[in-house]
């Protein structure tokens, strides 16, 4: 049994698109309209898609219900797996004190908020994404800021919107790996021009951070240090995205912008401490003395978990340690054929009642070809183990037996479930949509915007993460749609589907997944839809300003999209 895509099932465009909205509206209506629980919320709009994909779009139920599973399994071990280690790993380093002592070296450096907050959230919360990605940052970094003082909901929040600027080169490079892949195009030329997109937003958002949670005097009063924090992390995410590689992008600027703020705070204190309005007032003097200074060796080893967990994500992410485990622990990745060729295409199982059943065509896909669905169950490499093996190592050599570490991992689990049960059927949501074509109705609604496409595009690849929770996976949806347009628009192929990358990680922010990671991690669960009102309109301004910044290239500054290609006549 296949099936073909339908990309106008009604035969009017703006009810087809209306239709295929019809998921997102009832998880989105439920979540911030009627504040349900996120887990239920993700059930419902999983339950409306299939219904929608089955009555609207005519696709077959096995192949609907299939998708679901197929989705939810993808989400299991890619994602949840991820989020579930990074929070073992902040849990054994809460057990053993050490996250005491990385709370107190950090107050030591300066007592102002918003100079923690630029540096939690901001400077190494980009190293956790480009270290691990899919929701760590949001939830270690959470948890972090909730340890230096900072109200749950404030650090639910402010996580969310600093977490943006990283993404696109998130888990060591994923997103951009998927997006060359998909499109068929230089990944060089890819992440250069993503490399000269995000830099711009990558000096925005610390002001942007700033100014959501004070006022704009008191934003101004620490413009310098935003100012060093931004531009550091922005140079070196343009320099390494350009002349580098795709990779270590957000390690390196991420280190790059701690390093250079830590040095700057050495010379440059704002003149007036700023705290919370219930939090004593106290002058820098005073909040140095306040605060237990430890040995460079006890800040040491407290840090040294998240020293472990980018070491052993590093080597886990090593093209030759990453295939050797593959073909050694996980059959589906070698497959020999009949003729005794290695069988062609993504690795995996072949997933029951979808693999080469769905089809996609014009003009979503120049070539009608049939859509694989194949499961790596790659539990060795995936990031998430990594992440867990990081976290045992740091528990035995902080003092911890096992026991007591599976004790601690036991609960981590119990404290996660409604967030697991949530980021899977989220993702189980996100592959109904692709499968079904419903994706593609919603994209194809912005190339009617004709010369704006530029502008629009960006948004796209906002939807693609707003829907998936994940860059990689709106990479994956849009970015051959991105190809096609641009060239029937006579628009660079590189420009566009670099603005699905960057657009996306607008979208981070928006996304049900990234919101229970954040409340999960916060212990915030019930409050998914008070955030989600917070951010949904800094997300929708910022991929505004990544669509201006694609339109002053793609009509302005074309010479300086990589390759040198001028599309436009």
């Amino acid at each position: 049994m296949t099936w073909t895509q339908v990309y106008d099932p009604t035969g009017h465009w703006w009810l087809s698109t209306l239709i295929a909205a019809l998921p997102i509206l009832v998880l989105l209506g439920l979540l911030a309209g009627l504040r349900v629980r996120a887990h239920l919320c993700a059930i419902a709009g999983a339950s409306t898609a299939v219904i929608v994909a089955i009555l609207a779009f005519k696709m077959p139920a096995l192949l609907a219900v299939s998708s679901f599973f197929f989705g939810s399994a993808f989400g299991l071990l890619k994602i949840v797996w991820i989020v579930i280690a990074a929070v073992f790993l902040y849990d054994i380093s809460v057990v053993t004190g050490q996250f005491e002592i990385m709370k107190q070296s950090v107050a030591a450096i300066t007592p102002d908020r918003r100079l923690q907050l630029l540096l939690v959230a901001f400077c190494f919360g980009a190293f956790i994404e480009g270290s691990a990605g899919f929701g760590a940052p949001v939830a270690i970094a959470g948890a972090f800021m909730i340890g230096l003082g900072f109200k749950p909901f404030q650090a639910a929040a402010l996580n969310l919107i600093a977490n943006t600027a990283p993404v696109a080169w998130g888990a060591i490079g994923i997103p951009i790996h998927t997006l060359a892949a998909v499109t068929n195009l230089n990944e060089s030329d890819l992440s250069a021009m993503i490399g000269r997109i995000l830099p711009i937003t990558a000096v925005i958002v610390p002001f942007w951070l700033v100014r959501a949670m004070v006022s704009w005097k008191e934003t101004f009063e620490v413009f310098p240090a935003i100012l060093v924090v931004g531009g550091s992390f922005a140079t070196t995410q343009w320099f390494w995205a350009n002349h580098m590689d795709s990779n270590l992008v957000d390690i390196i600027a991420g280190v790059v912008s701690l390093l250079a703020t830590l040095l700057f705070l050495r010379i440059w204190q704002p003149r007036k401490i700023w705290r919370f309005a219930d939090e004593h007032a106290v002058t820098a003097a005073q909040a140095r003395d306040s605060v237990k200074h430890f040995t460079t060796g006890q800040i040491a080893k407290a840090w040294m978990p998240f020293a472990i967990l980018s070491l052993f994500v590093l080597v886990w992410g090593l093209p030759k340690i990453k295939n050797a485990m593959n073909l050694a622990t996980t059959p589906s990745f070698n497959v020999v054929m009949a003729d005794g060729k290695v069988r062609p295409g993504p690795p995996g199982w072949d997933w029951p009642y979808l693999h080469a059943k769905v089809f996609r065509t014009i003009p979503v896909a120049p070539n009608p070809a049939p859509e694989a669905a194949r499961f790596d169950f790659n539990w060795l490499t995936a990031t998430g183990t990594a992440c867990f093996f990081a976290a045992m190592v740091a528990g035995l050599i902080l003092g911890l037996k096992c026991g007591s570490i599976f004790q601690i991992f036991r609960r981590t689990l119990v404290r996660l479930r409604f967030a697991i049960v949530a980021m899977t059927c989220m993702l189980g949501l996100g592959y109904v949509t692709r499968y079904s074509g419903m994706d593609a109705v919603l994209g194809l609604a912005f190339t009617r915007t004709g010369w704006l496409f530029p502008f629009f595009g960006s948004f796209i690849g906002w939807l693609g993460v707003a829907l998936t929770g994940s860059d990689t996976s709106s990479n994956a949806l849009f970015g051959g749609l991105q190809k096609i347009t641009a060239q029937q628009l006579h628009l660079s192929p590189i420009l566009m589907c670099a603005t699905n990358s960057a657009g996306g990680v607008m979208g981070k922010m928006v996304d049900a997944q990234s919101i229970c990671v954040a409340t999960a991690a916060t212990n915030q669960v019930g409050n998914e839809g008070s955030i989600f009102r917070f951010v949904f309109w800094h997300s929708v301004a910022l991929a505004a300003i990544v669509g201006v910044i694609v339109m002053v290239y793609a009509y302005i500054f074309p010479q300086f999209i990589p390759s040198g290609l001028n599309f436009i006549h």
